[in-house]
């Protein structure tokens, strides 16, 4: 008996597979008749420079080729006919539309070779590629530069630019000893956030080349400048290193003075918040670039110089050691820095602080607004003689949210405390007289303290508050060698030029002119000015004032008891006028306050001043 004829309607329906896109037939791998055990390309189109392969499902029987290699198809064109083979089974393949179907890649590796050199090069950017810097660094006491950064931002956020470049010595070094020995060229910048606020980063690398500034890494420090001027992002730079490098031979260039970055930087100061940090050596354009920082932070053993031991050399200077160019000692004394650290986690802690405080209103937990100490204690806070030096610090820490106070420039300008905190969760940028030096007289470094910090407040929109003990500006034949007229008319400048609010409160000597420095220029410049009970007004220091006012009086009388006697009664009736009640009867301060209320006088003050 014969087998069963097989009839052709057993066979799939016909089916066509399309042209998806204009394109020209590059390659035509189909035949009539054949048959796909896989889905394979059985057609390749090219359209605007991407080949776009073509299949039809596994067990497709090809019926005709409509088409040739170099002709040219609108979409939509037939490109071949097929049907589903019949299996032995009887049963035709399950039809599916190839009208559009592509080939589907070929098996590709988890691990392309591309993407294997992309985490070859990302490894060799990383410390473990090179352990024996990474000892010598850490033998040192100091930490990579990627250690700094990985502790300054939030876990996860960073986004490093750049990452692959390397010194520009290609014509002089190999490319492989490039990528081992110069990873990012010596600088890592990138963005991420600080408690979940945006924030760029620059870290000098110095085990690479001593963290000199070459000609990529300058490249990449002009882009991420520019990315923090036009996204205003908060800037934290890291900036040990040695200054320009000479060994950059792959560039055009003679001198490179007609490099951006300086400018650049110098150009984001009252933009963005800068915050410098400075640990190990950081000598010429490195310490150029931290000397436009808001917020200089500088690490036990630092030393930091506009020209290096090589430059002073070179200039004829004598040979000095890295270590004794310009040592923390001498600059938290001259004022250059503002906070002095032991090591580069508490740097790294202080900048993380201050990035929260340039960001605004904490919106953290109420907690962390509340005061400093006890309201109550401030009224024991004045020693009871009214000549008696005090210190002003616990004032500040009681008033202000606790542990929020961080003062800057302690070692300089020491007749006056600059520092800033949160006051019920706001940053605000405290002043206070210091009696303990020069009885709270303003002298020169007093007023260039005071000057940068009113201008770094108005930059930052940080209110001033001001706490005023003060017999005066500093005088005398050695004040005047100074340049004191200049300094303080600097002072008064800077106070006049304020765009934030400013208040003031009078805890005791409010005299003369320093003490109209202090207020803004006048007693009713600021938004408020409140005093003390036990604070004293005078043009001048009240014994000098009583000596000079009343010279004949006290002339008059005998030498001995009875002068001293009448300048006694003199001077009572003097502090009487100057008391603080009296000055509030007479509208030159706003308001005389018990101690305990200070803090909540100033809330009250913020909370209008907008």
């Amino acid at each position: 008996m014969n087998a069963p004829t097989q009839h052709p309607a057993a066979a799939g329906p016909r089916r066509e597979l399309r042209a998806p896109v204009l394109g020209t037939v590059v390659a035509v791998e189909a035949v009539p008749g054949q048959v796909c055990r896989a889905e394979q390309a059985l057609l390749v189109l090219e359209s605007m420079k991407m080949e776009v392969p073509l299949a039809c499902p596994s067990d497709a029987e090809i019926l005709e080729v409509l088409c040739s290699v170099g002709e040219v198809v609108e979409e939509g064109t037939v490109l071949l006919r097929w049907r589903s083979a019949v299996t032995q089974s009887g049963l035709g393949a399950v039809p599916s539309d190839a009208s559009t179907s592509s080939a589907a890649p070929d098996a590709v590796p988890l691990l392309r070779a591309e993407l294997a050199g992309l985490q070859d090069r990302r490894a060799l950017l990383q410390d473990a590629a090179r352990p024996e810097a990474m000892a010598r660094r850490h033998a040192s006491g100091l930490r990579s530069a990627r250690e700094n950064v990985a502790d300054l931002l939030d876990a996860g956020s960073f986004t490093e630019f750049g990452a692959f470049a390397v010194a520009a010595q290609r014509s002089r070094r190999t490319e492989e000893d490039l990528q081992r020995n110069t990873p990012a060229d010596g600088l890592i910048t990138g963005t991420g956030t600080v408690h979940g606020r945006p924030c760029a980063v620059m870290a000098y690398d110095y085990t690479v080349l001593a963290g000199t500034q070459g000609v990529w890494n300058h490249a990449k420090s002009d882009r991420l400048l520019d990315v923090a001027r036009r996204s205003r992002l908060p800037l934290v730079l890291f900036a040990e290193g040695g200054g320009g490098r000479p060994g950059d031979v792959d560039w055009p260039g003679v001198a490179g003075l007609d490099c951006t970055t300086f400018a650049s930087l110098a150009a984001l100061s009252g933009e963005v918040p800068l915050v410098g940090i400075v640990a190990g050596r950081c000598f010429a354009g490195n310490a150029a670039l931290l000397g436009c920082c808001d917020l200089i932070i500088a690490v036990e053993g630092a030393s930091i110089g506009l020209g290096g031991p090589a430059m002073i050399e070179g200039g004829g200077l004598g040979r000095v050691e890295p270590d004794a160019v310009g040592p923390v000692d001498v600059h938290w004394a001259n004022g250059v820095v503002d906070v002095r650290v032991p090591d580069e986690a508490s740097a790294v802690a202080v900048a993380r602080r201050w990035v929260g405080l340039v960001a605004g209103a904490s919106t953290t937990a109420q907690a962390t607004m509340l005061p400093g100490g006890d309201p109550q204690s401030l009224r024991r806070a004045l020693p009871a003689q009214r000549n008696t030096a005090f210190d002003p610090r616990p004032i500040l820490q009681t008033v202000c949210d606790a542990g929020s106070l961080l003062e800057l420039r302690q070692g300089f300008g020491p007749g006056v405390v600059t520092a800033v905190a949160r006051l019920g969760g706001r940053p605000v940028a405290l002043a206070a007289s210091d009696c303990r030096h020069l009885g709270g007289a303003l002298d020169g470094p007093a007023c260039d303290k005071l000057v940068r910090f009113l201008r770094l407040a108005d930059a930052q929109g940080w209110p001033v508050i001001t706490f005023v003990d003060t017999p005066g500006f500093m005088v005398g034949p050695d004040s005047e060698r100074t340049g004191l007229v200049r300094r303080a008319g600097d002072l008064f400048i800077a106070a006049a030029r304020l765009r934030v609010p400013l208040f003031s409160v009078m805890l005791r000597r409010g005299f003369g002119l320093g003490a109209m420095a202090l207020a803004g220029g006048h007693f009713h410049k600021p938004r408020a000015t409140c005093a003390w009970p036990a604070a004293e007004f005078g043009p001048m220091g009240l014994e000098g004032a009583v000596r000079l006012g009343f010279r004949k009086e006290l002339e008059a009388q005998p030498e001995g008891p009875q002068r001293e006697a009448l300048f006694q009664r003199l001077l009572s009736e003097a502090v009487q006028r100057g008391q603080a009640l009296n000055m509030a009867s007479h509208l030159e301060i706003d308001d005389v306050i018990d101690p305990a209320e200070t803090r909540d006088w100033l809330l009250r003050q913020l909370a209008v001043a907008g």
